[in-house]
């Protein structure tokens, strides 16, 4: 049983930055790849970001690499997205997710079919 909260969405400026934190509860965060998606008013829910177990690898959609890094603190059993230049086209809930296996790349390439669980959402709206 994993619960995963959100924080830190708000509202920025276009060019901005903001960090997004993603606090899990449970015993087996550490055993998990975790990442993020998206999803904007009438778009489909899209991956943003993974990382595997041990945070030594990473993983990106090509519309946020180079902008956005995504991390992880198993001792403190979160998980960060720092997004820097933020644009309009960023404005979206952004969900916390905890995949299935160890591997980030299982989350990249399978989408939510390797998510296990998901957060509740955060909302980030860049202005322009």
């Amino acid at each position: 049983q994993v619960q995963l909260v959100e924080s830190g969405g708000g509202l920025v400026q276009y060019g901005g930055s903001l960090r997004l934190s993603c606090a899990a509860s449970g015993r087996t965060f550490s055993s998990y790849a975790t990442g993020w998606f998206r999803q904007a008013p009438g778009k489909e829910r899209e991956f943003v970001a993974s990382i595997n177990l041990s945070g030594g690898r990473t993983f990106y959609a090509d519309s946020v690499k180079g902008r956005f890094t995504i991390s992880r603190d198993n001792a403190k059993n979160t998980v960060y997205l720092q997004m820097n230049s933020l644009k309009p086209e960023d404005t979206a809930v952004y969900y916390c997710v905890m995949g299935t296996t160890h591997l980030g790349s299982s989350i990249s390439a399978r989408g939510s079919s390797g998510v296990g669980s998901w957060g509740q959402g955060t909302q980030v709206t860049v202005s322009s």
